[in-house]
């Protein structure tokens, strides 16, 4: 968490701003000391502005609150690494939201594994009107999630995230399964 800093220099002092008159001004300078001592902070932050908005340098609490911002899919239990990960990736996932390969890059960035996806779906060309139509006629989407440990939290989770990446006509199902691996020692 960020807080006061006892002793921070401004980066631009109220005294040498001052006119000539008021230089050797011991009232004066005293007064606007204390005037930087309160602007400091304010200071800092705009001279690093650029850093709170860079996922891998900004606060934690500060990327918590960007996640929301920019929409990234988190649920504020995810690991540093992940929170940050996602919302440096929410705009390139805005852009691809609805795709196959956006809800396999949403759910491998929450998850940390690519998950299985089936769809019914095919696009085809033929030189003939009402031709063959290819795919099924009835839409699906089906999500398979292999992991090391299961839980029925990491089901909710993954069929929350499918609801809102997967395009929104397709019916869905998902399913989280152990991977099957023998754990390392």
């Amino acid at each position: 968490m960020r807080g006061s800093i006892d002793g921070l220099g401004s980066s631009a002092p109220l005294g040498v701003m001052l006119p000539a008159v008021f230089a050797d001004d011991e009232l004066a300078q005293r007064f606007v000391s204390g005037l930087d001592e309160v602007l400091a902070p304010i200071l800092t932050v705009l001279d690093c502005l650029d850093s709170y908005f860079t996922p891998s340098l900004a606060p934690v609490d500060f990327t918590r609150w960007l996640a929301g911002w920019v929409g990234a899919e988190t649920d504020g239990t995810e690991p540093d690494d992940r929170l940050r990960a996602a919302v440096a990736a929410a705009a390139y996932l805005h852009r691809i939201r609805g795709t196959g390969r956006g809800l396999s890059e949403a759910v491998r960035l929450v998850f940390g594994v690519a998950p299985e996806i089936t769809e019914s779906g095919g696009a085809a060309w033929h030189n003939r009107p009402l031709g063959p139509v290819p795919g099924d006629r009835r839409p699906h989407l089906r999500v398979t999630l292999r992991l090391p440990h299961p839980t029925s939290a990491d089901e909710h989770r993954l069929d929350s995230l499918v609801a809102a990446a997967r395009p929104a006509h397709m019916p869905y199902t998902v399913q989280v399964t152990a991977d099957g691996r023998t754990p390392e020692r």
